[in-house]
């Protein structure tokens, strides 16, 4: 009789354990991500960033997220982006040889959070 009611416990643990993490891995907001088009205001040129809430990641790059604003670095050009939550100014500071640069760009931030 020990030997079964022993074996029961861990059994019950894990269901009960299941089933408490089963309404919290549904509960989690599907929608964490966002594809906002930005656009350099003197050539007109527009591309997309993809925003990951849940990871705190743009365009797979760790991202610092606030309500505020946004920032993340970007190997592939080595510019440090700023997002602005209310205006959309994404503000791109580039270092370079020659002293670096600075460009500013738009987002349009309807259908972000």
């Amino acid at each position: 009789m020990y030997s079964m009611t022993r074996n029961r416990i861990p059994a019950a643990l894990v269901a009960f354990a299941g089933w408490l993490a089963g309404p919290a891995a549904t509960a989690q907001p599907q929608d964490n991500q966002a594809a906002v088009t930005c656009t350099n205001p003197v050539s007109g040129t527009s591309w997309q960033i993809l925003i990951d809430y849940g990871k705190a990641t743009v365009d797979s790059y760790r991202a610092k997220i606030s309500a505020a604003e946004i920032s993340w670095f970007d190997p592939k050009d080595g510019g440090n982006y700023t997002l602005d939550r209310r205006s959309g100014d994404l503000t791109a500071s580039v270092a370079s040889s020659t002293g670096g640069y600075f460009r500013h760009l738009r987002c349009g931030l309807e259908r972000a959070r």
